[in-house]
């Protein structure tokens, strides 16, 4: 099967969920929407609403004020969800995982089905991991 004809039978809606951070992988997240990489023409798009993706991209370290946001809006996205957890701070904590408002990594909040680690993650590691994931959608 080729690329086209996945991308024609998958696409996949992607919510974006930023915790506390230092906003490098948000730069890193909206580079991908750019024409250098545009992750729409695989039919990967952002949406405004978690009841409308199929994914829940985490990244930033999750603190305590955001450990109860993050459980709303998995509760409110439509099952099965899939949840990635991207850049260092969205997989371990990172940099900010030894402060005292620090609730732990996405996996211990919610759970995650796949991780893009780095700091922050090249642009070209968030299209494979959701290509892959798509794959086993």
């Amino acid at each position: 099967m080729g690329l086209k004809s996945f991308v024609l039978k998958k696409s996949l809606w992607v919510f974006h969920f930023g915790g506390a951070s230092c906003n490098n992988c948000d730069i890193e997240i909206l580079d991908c929407l750019t024409p250098r990489y545009d992750v729409e023409r695989f039919g990967i798009k952002l949406v405004g609403s978690p009841r409308h993706a199929d994914v829940l991209l985490v990244n930033g370290s999750i603190n305590k004020r955001d450990k109860s946001r993050l459980l709303e809006v998995y509760e409110q996205a439509a099952k099965p969800v899939y949840v990635v957890a991207f850049g260092a701070c969205g997989c371990t904590g990172g940099i900010f995982a030894e402060g005292n408002t620090f609730a732990g990594p996405v996996d211990t909040i919610i759970p995650v089905d796949a991780y893009i680690p780095g700091c922050p993650p090249k642009p070209e590691a968030m299209l494979s991991a959701l290509m892959k994931l798509a794959n086993t959608i």
